[in-house]
């Protein structure tokens, strides 16, 4: 049988591509030592989805391993050998502000781990396709820096800018930008990852998310954006947007939507490849229009507040031109817009929240 090995197997992607690849067959090899409680607290530990996974999918195997530590790493890959076929590292520090209180932590995570999974593939396994879930973060605040026309709910740009109609693409320089500290780790990862392609010739490709969420989603205040909103409504915790009138845009991908990008890309690989992956201009939307359509969807008031000092490094203005990967692989669609996965994210917290009332 086929292993896919994923990394973040409890997190919003990784649990996400261990269902779809467990349905499609495949042995799942899932590593995660829950560091996300570690960075944001116990409301945000993915303890809960390991033990689902684990008692639901039989051909599911689980390793709470720190993707640093190569010895454990390296043992793992030379047992499965080149029974793996796939790879799917999603395992991440995913915060702006978090990565400013340990920079150390956050660097050693995103670029040293990449690099040990990466080595442990062309050692073991190179004939396998590597996924690497990179961020529109690469970019640095480079995008700021688009003509931006200021709209009644959100910013938008000029129409007559060629990003106008389908988004930003990935001939957008990465240099001579503040990316933040997190930025930084994650663009390390990003090259390391094209570099094995290019010049090892490792099946890799390096996806470059924009808003990933869905219902799996941990979210916290630092990091999960639409699900942490969500959770806010349906608790009346208050929430805080940072900068921009709460005008901002994101677009935002559905986990599923994401993962089955990555199945199309593991069917026909590359080497060395980088798309940007995201909403598009299929779903995106600023903050206040998040803020309305989950009010209308939960029916209850979001109570929110806007600081005008925005986070360092954020985007005022962000969609993912995804015609690149569609030319790719045309075959691959949308499944969720964006009030098909508020709708779902909305269950599912409202869910949580009276299952978590019970204490059960």
């Amino acid at each position: 049988m086929s292993i896919a090995v994923i990394t973040g197997s409890a997190g919003l992607i990784g649990s996400e591509a261990v269902a779809f690849l467990h349905d499609k067959g495949m042995r799942v090899v899932g590593i995660d030592n829950d560091l996300r409680r570690y960075f944001f607290g116990a409301e945000a530990s993915t303890r809960w989805k390991a033990e689902e996974l684990k008692s639901k999918l039989p051909n599911y195997e689980h390793h709470s391993i720190d993707i640093r530590e190569s010895d454990k790493i390296f043992q793992l890959f030379r047992r499965l050998g080149k029974d793996i076929s796939l790879i799917i590292h999603a395992a991440a520090q995913p915060s702006h502000d978090w990565a400013a209180q340990e920079p150390l932590t956050d660097f050693t995570v995103n670029a040293n781990g990449t690099l040990v999974l990466l080595e442990a593939t062309r050692q073991y396994c190179p004939d396998a396709v590597f996924i690497f879930t990179s961020t529109n973060k690469v970019y640095g605040d480079r995008p700021n820096t688009l003509p931006l026309v200021e709209l009644e709910t959100r910013w938008e740009i000029e129409p007559a800018h060629p990003y106008f109609k389908y988004g930003i693409d990935e001939t957008m320089p990465i240099d001579n930008s503040l990316h933040s500290l997190f930025g930084v780790s994650k663009a390390a990862a990003d090259l390391l990852a094209q570099e094995y392609g290019q010049y090892f010739g490792l099946k890799t490709g390096v996806f470059r998310g924009g808003c990933l969420t869905g219902p799996a989603h941990s979210s916290a205040e630092l990091h999960g954006f639409l699900a942490y909103l969500v959770k806010c409504a349906v608790t009346g915790s208050p929430y805080t947007i940072y900068g921009y009138k709460g005008k901002q845009v994101r677009d935002n991908i559905h986990a599923f939507d994401l993962v089955n990008a990555f199945w199309h890309f593991f069917q026909n690989p590359r080497c060395g490849e980088i798309y940007n992956i995201g909403g598009s201009r299929h779903s995106n939307c600023s903050m206040l229009e998040a803020i309305k359509l989950i009010e209308m969807i939960s029916g209850r008031q979001v109570r929110y507040s806007i600081s005008p000092k925005p986070r360092t490094g954020d985007h005022v203005w962000w969609i993912s031109d995804v015609s690149k990967f569609q030319k790719h692989y045309p075959e691959w669609t949308y499944e969720y817009d964006l009030r098909k996965m508020t709708d779902e994210i909305v269950a599912a917290a409202s869910k949580r929240i009276k299952t978590m009332a019970r204490g059960t």
